[in-house]
């Protein structure tokens, strides 16, 4: 198993993807625009990404944070200002320009076969604190600051925060947030389960990629079909969800990683799992 990083971009990219062992790190890499999500460049890069990650058998967990001191500033408040990319044309064009923009984002991240965790390095505002909430888990700098504050400028969450939101930290909670625009700081998100553990910015990354590696050391295949469950039992009834396991668990079971995992128990070992 290699542990080397692999495939590096050039700084200038607005995402970087490196890869350790069985664990991806996906970077925000515009940290003079704080990390912003305006533009199809970073769109096409978080999709192409997420397509990479999804066809590669060797990639078990994946953690997302942001280059310099934001994690993502969410939309870029001067091309609103200018009406431009984005936020360009009248209302059908801005709508198609949604559609065809930032909102392949939520498809591309929730879609992600393998468990992903957002390294919350600095201020999630908007469509950042939305992307945050596109991941499974979220651990924070207590440095890092939190809002939902798309009606300060007058708009919507665009980016499919009004679904996201209340279901990380419930309606009543995310009403406030996205009601008020308020920001809350990385302690109170952590009261709210918007974030599952606050450290020190320097430990971030290290802390995130150790909770990545303990998750990608489990069998591959049981990692996928977990992470399915967990997303399709958001919006199914009990009953149809039993069936979908159960026939998961079918799969599961003639898997040789279950074999190997059932054997490393009995033989008190760590599991030797195979793409």
């Amino acid at each position: 198993m290699a542990n080397e990083t692999q495939g590096m971009k050039p700084m200038t990219d607005p995402l970087l993807y490196t890869q350790s062992g069985h664990v991806v790190t996906l970077t925000l890499n515009r940290p003079e625009e704080r990390n912003a999500l305006s533009d199809d460049a970073m769109f096409d890069a978080i999709e192409d990404a997420c397509r990479r990650i999804n066809r590669d058998n060797t990639v078990r967990a994946v953690v997302l944070t942001g280059a310099g001191k934001s994690f993502c500033a969410g939309g870029n408040v001067k091309h609103m200002r200018d009406r431009e990319g984005l936020f360009g044309g009248n209302p059908a064009e801005i709508r198609e320009s949604y559609r065809r923009g930032i909102q392949r984002v939520p498809l591309a991240i929730y879609e992600l076969d393998v468990p992903t965790i957002a390294a919350v390095n600095g201020a999630a505002i908007g469509a950042g604190c939305d992307l945050a909430c596109m991941c499974d888990i979220r651990i924070a700098a207590d440095s890092a600051v939190f809002a939902e504050s798309f009606v300060k400028l007058g708009i919507i969450p665009g980016d499919g925060g009004a679904w996201l939101l209340p279901r990380a930290i419930g309606m009543s909670r995310a009403a406030e947030m996205a009601f008020t625009g308020d920001m809350i700081d990385a302690r109170t998100a952590l009261e709210y389960g918007l974030v599952s553990r606050v450290v020190a910015p320097d430990e971030l990354l290290q802390d995130a990629t150790a909770l990545a590696n303990r998750i990608a050391a489990n069998p591959p295949e049981a990692l996928r079909l977990t992470k399915r469950l967990l997303r399709e039992g958001q919006h199914m009834r009990l009953s149809t969800l039993l069936e979908m396991s159960a026939g998961y668990q079918a799969l599961a079971h003639h898997t040789d990683n279950h074999h190997e995992a059932i054997t490393a128990f009995f033989e008190k070992r760590p599991g030797n799992f195979k793409p």
